[in-house]
C-alpha cells in the first residue's frame, strides 16, 4: 500500500519551526489558519483539515502516515479514519500516559490529555469540533507510559485500556484480526538516543527494541494508519532524535 505522508508543523496551537524540512514530494502539510478563540478552538480548527487529509488518502487507497509535533493530533487522524468507516484498534507507544484530564492534571498541559480524550474522558471540545465520538477503551492498548502523574496512573489502572510496561510483551501479545492505528510519541526512546524532547523521562526502550517490536507489528500487514509525534527541532542540533524517530517510523511501514 502506498503511503500518505501529512505533515502538521505544529505544537498544540503553535507552530513549530524545523519540521517543514522534512516535507517530501507528494507530501499534504497541514499549515491551517487556527484564527480567534482558545486553544481548544484553535485545535478543532487545525484537525478539521487533517480529518480531510486522512479521508481523502483512505479513499484513494493509500495509507495516512501523519508527522506533527504533539500528540493530540491523534483526533484528527481517528476522525478522519472514522469518516472513511474505519475502526481500528489503537497501540499507543508513549513515554507518558496521556489519560490526564482536568481533574487530575497537576499542571493543566493539554498535551496530557490526549489518550483520555479519545475514550471519552475528560476535555471533549476538541473532538466534539470535529464530529468525533469517543472510541472503546478496550480496544485500546498503551505501552512503556512509565512517566504517569498520581491522578492520572490511578484513573488508567481502573480503566479498561490495556497498558503494557514493558513494549516486548507486543511480541507475543493476540491481536486478534482488526485493524491497526499505530501512534507513537518519540519521547518514548531512551533519551540517550533521542534527547530532543520538551519533556524527557529516563529510561525507556532502546531503538533498536523498538524495532523488532514495529517490524513485529508492520508484519501483520493490518495496520491502517501510523502517527508520529516528533522531537523539537530545536533541542535536536545534532539530528539524532529526527533519526532516531524516523528510523522507527521507516520500520513500521516498511517492517
Amino acid at each position: 500500500m502506498k503511503d500518505k505522508f501529512i505533515l502538521t508543523p505544529f505544537f498544540l496551537d503553535q507552530p513549530l519551526p524545523g519540521l517543514e524540512g522534512l516535507t517530501g514530494e507528494d507530501w499534504a502539510v497541514n499549515q491551517t489558519t487556527t484564527g480567534e478563540g482558545n486553544i481548544q478552538e484553535h485545535m478543532g480548527v487545525l484537525y478539521q483539515p487533517l480529518a480531510e487529509f486522512v479521508f481523502n488518502a483512505v479513499s484513494e487507497g493509500e495509507r495516512p502516515v501523519s508527522i506533527a509535533g504533539d500528540c493530540c493530533t491523534s483526533i484528527g487522524v481517528f476522525a478522519g479514519l472514522r469518516r472513511a468507516n474505519i475502526y481500528p484498534d489503537l497501540i499507543w507507544f508513549d513515554a507518558h500516559g496521556d489519560f490526564n484530564t482536568w481533574e487530575t492534571t497537576p499542571s493543566g498541559f493539554l498535551g496530557g490529555m490526549p489518550l483520555a480524550m479519545l475514550v471519552g474522558r475528560g476535555e471533549q471540545t476538541i473532538l466534539e469540533a470535529i464530529g468525533l465520538n469517543p472510541i472503546n477503551e478496550t480496544k485500546v492498548i498503551l505501552t512503556d507510559a512509565r512517566d504517569l502523574d498520581p491522578g492520572e496512573r490511578e484513573s488508567l489502572e481502573e480503566s479498561q485500556v490495556v497498558h503494557m510496561t514493558n513494549v516486548e510483551e507486543l511480541l507475543n501479545y493476540p491481536l486478534g484480526a482488526r485493524d491497526l492505528y499505530i501512534h507513537f510519541d518519540t519521547d518514548i526512546v531512551d533519551p540517550s538516543e533521542a534527547p530532543g524532547m520538551n519533556y524527557p523521562a529516563p529510561g525507556g526502550p532502546s531503538v533498536n527494541t523498538l524495532q523488532r517490536v514495529f517490524q513485529h507489528l508492520a508484519h501483520t500487514s493490518r495496520i491502517v494508519a501510523v502517527s508520529l509525534s516528533s522531537w523539537i527541532p530545536s533541542l535536536d542540533p545534532d539530528g539524532r532524535s529526527q533519526t532516531a524517530a524516523m528510523s522507527l517510523l521507516h520500520a513500521l511501514l516498511e517492517g
